[in-house]
């Protein structure tokens, strides 16, 4: 067996080829809509743009850590393709962050992150005859154990960490909002606010009243109603100290009873009479019930005491209990979202010590994670020409990072011209060039 030696070539190799694609989307919808500077500079000074496009750069390669931007200094692929001018050191990197004004910075990216999402397609669910665009609002925490950060505290998942809310929005899971909270903040404060904004993103992208919202438990407030707009929704209704066995006793008289095994009996319905917060000022709203009363387990063994369980749901959705159980039950595919965000991109650990940085991080993320999300949509469109067979409707961010974005490449100078060159074997390259030629 021959031995393997190596050596340096003169050629400008690039194992990041997809950020081609990755800056492609970020260039053409995104990045117009970020202004130059956000506060005076000096003519020669690195813009703020520059700085915010290079730190989404950084986030669609999966790299959260300042000193990462050292690797892209001589990449003229990475610089070309996220429109980058100038790119700053990590030192000025992490300097021009920490001085980027908190509110003008986080409405430019968001404003930048609706700008994105408007040329792209949401995926919908059928009730009832309505086509409906799911928006799943919901808090992960991150857990930053072990670090002294700003706004690092204990958790309801008991680590220390931050507890972000996140809403996103189609089948496709793409990020229409999020938000960086400290760890100890509980998840209905500041969420009022939260649905305004994400209510008013929704009537921009042009879904407003086609939407459902679909919270948890801990969002069961009558703040939230009236943030709502004219869209329909589900909300996991949190019984606080109301008594299983009378609404078992209720369910019996109101619901009907759904076939399930020996000793274990299911009641679903509606009920018509509840007031959210029991605020009798407020309109009635439909509350769908399911209720499990278990006599005995699966061998048949019989309990002393049954046991009863009890999930509740506002709603006013135009359909039966079933259809409205198994929507909400669809609301747990965000948890999948949640998991790309932590651990296909890393943003698990937020790299700064300062919580208004890491905010501003965050919001980058969601730009990132929406590219990489398009570009697995663009990628599955095309994937009769794809050299794998692909059934799924939608990609993990970690599949698109290791097929596309980590794609090797050449760079060739020629005329006054750079030409990124695939490799021969390359098995993406005509998903590639399909994709690059639509936006020629």
């Amino acid at each position: 067996m021959k031995q393997i030696t190596i050596g340096k070539g003169k050629s400008e190799l690039v194992s990041t080829g997809g950020n081609h694609l990755c800056g492609m989307l970020f260039r053409n919808e995104a990045q117009p809509t970020l202004p130059e500077n956000l506060t005076p500079k000096r003519k020669d000074a690195i813009s703020d743009r520059d700085v915010l496009s290079a730190q989404v750069g950084l986030l669609c390669n999966a790299r959260n850590d300042f000193n990462d931007i050292e690797l892209y200094q001589d990449d003229e692929v990475f610089r070309h393709s996220f429109g980058i001018n100038k790119l700053p050191s990590e030192a000025v990197f992490r300097q021009r962050l920490d001085e980027l004004p908190e509110s003008k910075t986080h409405g430019a990216l968001r404003e930048s992150n609706l700008s994105f999402l408007s040329k792209q397609t949401f995926g919908t669910v059928e009730v009832a005859g309505l086509d409906l665009v799911p928006v799943d609002v919901d808090v992960s925490p991150l857990d930053n154990s072990g670090s002294a950060k700003q706004g690092v505290s204990h958790t309801y998942k008991g680590h220390a960490g931050y507890a972000p809310m996140f809403a996103y929005i189609g089948t496709e899971g793409y990020m229409l909002d999020c938000e960086l909270r400290p760890g100890k903040q509980h998840c209905q404060s500041g969420t009022p606010e939260f649905l305004r904004r994400t209510t008013a993103a929704l009537k921009q992208l042009g879904v407003g009243g086609r939407a459902l919202y679909r919270l948890d438990s801990g969002n069961d407030a009558k703040e939230n109603f009236a943030e709502l707009g004219d869209n329909l929704f589900i909300i996991k209704r949190n019984l606080r100290k109301q008594c299983p066995e009378q609404l078992l006793a209720m369910a019996r008289r109101v619901g009907e009873k759904v076939d399930s095994r020996e000793g274990k009996n299911v009641y679903r319905g509606i009920f018509s009479h509840y007031h959210p917060g029991n605020d009798t000022t407020l309109p009635p709203v439909p509350v769908v019930f399911e209720v499990t009363e278990r006599l005995g387990d699966v061998n048949e063994t019989q309990m002393l005491l049954p046991e009863i369980e009890v999930a509740t749901y506002w709603t006013n959705l135009p359909c039966g209990a079933e259809e409205v159980i198994a929507l909400y039950h669809a609301h747990g595919t965000s948890e999948q979202f949640h998991s790309e965000v932590k651990t296909d991109m890393d943003l698990e650990r937020l790299p700064s010590g300062k919580l208004c940085v890491n905010k501003i991080i965050l919001l980058c993320g969601m730009i990132s994670y929406n590219v990489l999300r398009a570009l697995g949509q663009k990628v599955i469109r095309r994937a009769g020409i794809a050299p794998i067979r692909i059934k799924v409707s939608r990609w993990r961010l970690k599949t698109v990072l290791q097929n596309i974005v980590y794609c090797a490449g050449k760079l060739v100078r020629h005329a006054g011209r750079l030409e990124l060159q695939f490799g021969k074997l390359c098995p993406w390259y005509a998903v590639i060039k399909d994709i690059s030629a639509a936006y020629a």
